[in-house]
């Protein structure tokens, strides 16, 4: 199967950077959309960001100018540089992918999620 491993976050002051990565891994036969999604305690997960495998984006309007996303196939890995970072970002940030594996006959799409890595914003 495929699984999501994320990692880089951390604590941060309000307006500073983070980079997170998230790396797929696993029988991989190909990745479609791959996605940063969010949850704050007592709040709905949300996306953040996705981006396709042709490189289209789109991003939460909360995030838009302060977060980027982008993935590198070649590692099977995504990333979203936050910068600019605002207590209301603090969360925990999942990664998310559409994939296809080769141990799974017949194909199926797979919705795959990764366990999380907790951003805190605070001074």
């Amino acid at each position: 199967q495929v699984q999501l491993v994320e990692s880089g976050g951390g604590l941060v002051q309000p307006g500073g950077s983070l980079r997170l990565s998230c790396l797929a891994s696993g029988s991989i036969l190909l990745i479609h959309t791959m996605g940063w999604y969010r949850q704050a305690p007592g709040k709905e997960r949300e996306l953040v960001a996705d981006i396709t495998r042709g490189g289209t984006t789109n991003y939460a309007d909360s995030v838009k100018g302060r977060f980027t996303i982008s993935r590198d196939d070649a590692k099977n890995t995504v990333y979203l540089q936050m910068n600019s970072l605002k207590p209301e970002d603090a969360a925990v940030y999942y990664c998310r992918c559409g994939a296809y594996s080769t141990t799974d006959i017949p194909r199926r799409y797979l919705d795959v999620w990764g366990q999380g890595t907790l951003v805190t914003v605070s001074s």
